[in-house]
């Protein structure tokens, strides 16, 4: 209870509603900083050719590769179309804040997908390395929503509004209730108000016959865009709808969740915060569509689950932080002496084709539940202070030991995507980094041949650190290739020609199949984020660094024979700590 009300007070005490002064101030200094950012350069089309016939040098075969050489030759050709296309993107570019922004969210985010979706002022850090940030995403979290559509979903924020919205949605025992969380003056409510008011909401839902609506939120996109037209004909349950999707965030009131062993407690827990365990569980407890998800269980676990559309898991993270920073502090409002007001119960009218779509949710739900297999590992032995101590960069330092250990696995190396911030150019979200290497893949292969010497075995090392290191830099000054050739694709269809061959190549389709999808996402707070799976055949990565041991959540399908998720993470921390007694024993490790 004590860490609901500080989430509740630590968001709301900060927020753009509580002094309207302020926020203008707020905003003046947002729009300020925002229009000294660079728009994001469209890179130089030899330049991402080049580029992309050399990330696909360690993950595909001579022959095949040598295919795709031809048909990029053709595609560069003077006066051809990827001339062509290129030219439009810069006309493109010199039109708009960001080229790829609308085609990134649109084909990545929001377009109809056949795998299916598995959810993901306070103080701000607005500069890295002395460059400044775009700060836009934080203003895309609070009162912001996915929106079904039949064709491609939409995201609508409220808090662009006036007047913005007031209230959260507290979800209990599959009953959603509007919980208003500032005073007649203005003022956020107190912890003790709040104390009061989430009382109210638990006694008046103790009932548990109730139909989950929330689980419709987990269907198929395709599914729930036409089962929200159904759901929505009806006035009272459209209110109610429109009530979730305006709140600042859903606040959710888990039940209990199947009692597990202290040895699978943390797997368990992000478990419960990825999905809720299936539809007998905690998966209908949620709106699965808000930007935001606040979860605490009966058991006092807690956490966070977030659609991803609007923003990246940074921004959320430094929410995080600033919530647990903010529990810290004792609290010196004082409650007001007036009456509150009953939160507000939204009702649902249950029609015979809506409760068929919510049991095709159940059955669905269970399904994916069931073939998701999540592993979150504390690595203890070590933390990013000892490949510091190397001078070796601690996310390369990860990258090739998750390169190590999937060559261990499988003999051969993959598509690895790592992701970027383009943060530094205006509206920038992200960019590939395509951490499978020329130089990963010659470090991988030697590192268990016992006739190579630890002396070439760190210059190896060494080499592929690098050269993930010049692909980070690459990729965050906007020079990667993964989103320029998603925009040379996108404007061949926006100008209605023929999808250039390259782009219908196997090589294409191989380069995005990321076996190894990853991310690092640091955090003051000793935590870590989960994902799943982009591929059916794949394993999802997301990796906390602390000083002194390593948070790892990793993720894969259990109806695959091909992966598993507790050997990797096995042969992930083996990996680890061979590259620790690499270089430990090699004099000449400073790299």
């Amino acid at each position: 209870k004590f860490f609901t009300l500080c989430v509740i007070a630590a968001i709301l005490n900060p927020c753009h509603l509580v002094k309207p002064v302020s926020a203008t101030r707020v905003t003046g200094r947002y729009l300020t900083h925002q229009s000294g950012l660079p728009c994001l350069p469209v890179p130089p089309l030899q330049q991402t050719c080049d580029r992309y016939i050399t990330a696909l040098e360690p993950i595909m075969e001579v022959d095949e590769l040598k295919h795709t050489r031809e048909l990029m030759e053709e595609f560069q050709k003077p006066g051809g179309v990827g001339e062509r296309l290129q030219k439009g993107l810069e006309k493109r570019a010199s039109n708009t804040k960001n080229w790829v922004i609308n085609y990134f969210i649109s084909f990545v985010f929001l377009a109809k997908s056949g795998m299916p979706r598995l959810p993901s002022p306070w103080t701000l850090p607005p500069y890295l390395g002395g460059k400044p940030l775009c700060m836009n995403q934080y203003y895309e979290v609070l009162s912001s929503c996915r929106i079904p559509g039949l064709k491609r979903d939409t995201v609508v924020n409220h808090a662009k509004s006036s007047p913005p919205p007031k209230h959260i949605t507290v979800v209990h025992n599959f009953q959603f209730f509007v919980l208003d969380v500032y005073n007649s003056n203005g003022s956020p409510l107190t912890a003790d108000q709040l104390c009061v008011q989430l009382n109210r909401i638990y006694s008046s839902s103790l009932q548990t016959n109730i139909e989950p609506v929330g689980i419709l939120t987990t269907l198929h996109r395709d599914s729930w865009g036409k089962a929200h037209i159904s759901l929505i004909k009806d006035q009272t349950n459209k209110e109610s709808v429109l009530a979730i999707q305006r709140s600042i965030f859903t606040l959710c009131l888990d039940g209990a969740m199947p009692q597990v062993s202290d040895a699978t407690h943390h797997s368990c827990a992000a478990i419960q915060m990825l999905h809720g365990g299936g539809s007998q569980w905690n998966s209908g407890n949620r709106w699965f569509d808000k930007t935001l998800q606040f979860i605490v269980g009966e058991d006092g676990m807690c956490g966070a689950n977030y659609e991803h559309a609007p923003a990246e898991g940074p921004p959320i993270v430094a929410l995080i932080d600033h919530v647990v920073e903010y529990t810290r502090k004792p609290e010196t409002a004082q409650s007001p002496k007036v009456p509150l007001p009953m939160p507000q119960k939204l009702h649902f009218n249950i029609t015979p084709e809506i409760k068929k779509d919510i049991e095709e949710a159940k059955h669905s739900m269970n399904k994916l539940a069931q073939d998701l297999d999540m592993r979150v590992m504390v690595f203890s032995h070590f933390g990013k202070n000892l490949p510091k101590a190397h001078k070796i960069s601690p996310d390369a330092f990860i990258q090739m030991a998750l390169q190590l250990a999937y060559y261990r696995m499988y003999q051969r190396c993959c598509s690895t995507y790592e992701s970027a911030s383009l943060r530094m150019f205006r509206l920038g979200r992200t960019d590939t980094i395509r951490s499978a290497s020329s130089a990963s893949a010659a470090f991988v292969k030697a590192f268990d041949d016992h006739s190579r010497q630890n002396t070439e075995k760190v210059d190896l090392m060494g080499k592929a650190i690098k050269a993930h290191k010049s692909y980070t830099n690459m990729a965050i000054s906007g020079q990667a290739i993964d989103r320029h050739l998603l925009g040379l694709k996108m404007q061949a269809v926006e100008d209605k020609i023929s999808v250039p061959d390259i782009f219908k190549d196997s090589a294409y389709n191989k380069a995005l199949h990321y076996h190894l999808s990853t991310s690092q996402v640091p955090s003051k707070t000793d935590c870590v984020m989960c994902f799943g799976p982009v591929v059916p055949n794949g394993y999802g990565v997301c990796y906390n660094p602390m000083n002194d041991h390593i948070n790892f959540a990793v993720s894969s399908f259990n109806g695959c024979k091909e992966t598993n998720g507790a050997l990797l993470a096995q042969a992930l921390e083996d990996a680890l700590l061979d590259m620790r007694t690499l270089l430990e024993q090699t004099p000449r490790a400073k790299l």
